[in-house]
């Protein structure tokens, strides 16, 4: 897949892109320092493009780029993060 354009939105804690029309996004909520990853959605119309994994790289980087530890309360998050040990030193 091509490079996406991913949009943060610090309140109300969501990563949001929009693929041909349609609107997914990643939702987190924060405590002590700690990135909350609480729900993944991408329409059907656009599954399957990868666009869920760039939502949650783009979460963990700016948790990384923040200083924030990760919680991945989000199956897909936390599947995600299990493929990618570069990311493990984040994860709480």
């Amino acid at each position: 897949m091509s490079a996406i354009d991913i949009t943060h939105h610090g309140i109300p804690g969501r990563f949001v892109t929009e693929v041909d029309g349609h609107v997914a996004n990643l939702d987190y909520e924060m405590a002590d320092g700690i990135m909350h990853i609480t729900h993944t959605r991408v329409p059907a119309a656009i599954g399957g493009r990868g666009i869920a994994g760039k939502l949650v790289e783009a979460a963990f980087h700016h948790a990384r780029a923040e200083g924030w530890k990760v919680r991945a309360l989000c199956d897909y998050a936390a599947a995600w993060v299990g493929r990618h040990p570069e990311y493990a030193d984040l994860v709480r």
